[in-house]
């Protein structure tokens, strides 16, 4: 049995991170509601957030198998006629405060503060991979480059289908790819847009196809 000493932290431990993650509320808020120090409650918090995420990860967002991969697949074939098409990813800008003693590596050319969400998602708009917390400054294909999903990507460890023809055609088989902005690197498993300068009219169907699956 708990003395009351530590049964009385543990109700405080356990209780404001809940109560930071429901309402927002500040740490400021929060060190004058339960007389912790705010840099205790900033680590506190943390930690939580990160055991949440390591305990909830793979029943909230598990990464696809073979067979996921070919129904979300299937779903961008039927939504926006783009075969072999595995996510449709992009960089979301999430505006903050400006950390002390930063600089400008959170000042994004939209010009204020952020840091970003790197998602990708199916033909539903569900996310399937997600990278969070990259400095606003920093581009989208140096965000995908340098996340654990470009790394696993590049490594062949997503256990993504093998490749297989396009819908109609007897050429050679085709890679299964994820779909992207003019901000990503085109690689063998990322299409992205044609630049939108003098396209010819294969290159505009294309580009308006692949748009279809980043609405």
């Amino acid at each position: 049995m708990l003395s009351p000493f530590l049964a009385y932290f543990n109700v405080i431990f356990s209780s404001f991170p809940h109560r930071f993650l429901a309402t927002g509320n500040s740490f400021a808020s929060l060190h004058f509601e339960f007389l912790l120090g705010t840099s205790t409650i900033s680590r506190i918090v943390r930690h939580t957030c990160q055991v949440i995420w390591e305990q909830l990860r793979e029943t909230v967002m598990p990464q696809p198998k073979v067979d996921e991969w070919l129904w979300i697949a299937e779903g961008f074939n039927l939504s926006a006629q783009f075969p072999n098409c595995l996510g449709a990813m992009d960089g979301k800008h999430i505006r903050v405060k400006k950390p002390p003693h930063s600089g400008s590596r959170f000042f994004n050319y939209k010009h204020f503060f952020s840091i970003v969400l790197m998602a990708v998602a199916d033909s539903n708009y569900k996310f399937i991979m997600v990278d969070i917390g990259a400095y606003g400054s920093t581009a989208d294909a140096r965000i995908f480059s340098a996340s654990r999903m470009g790394e696993r990507l590049r490594a062949n460890q997503l256990a993504t289908p093998e490749s297989r023809r396009l819908p109609g055609s007897a050429g050679p088989p085709a890679p299964f790819v994820f779909v992207a902005d003019e901000g990503f690197a085109l690689t063998n498993h990322v299409m992205r847009l044609f630049p939108k300068r003098g396209l010819d009219v294969r290159r505009r169907i294309y580009n308006y196809r692949l748009t279809r699956n980043t609405l």
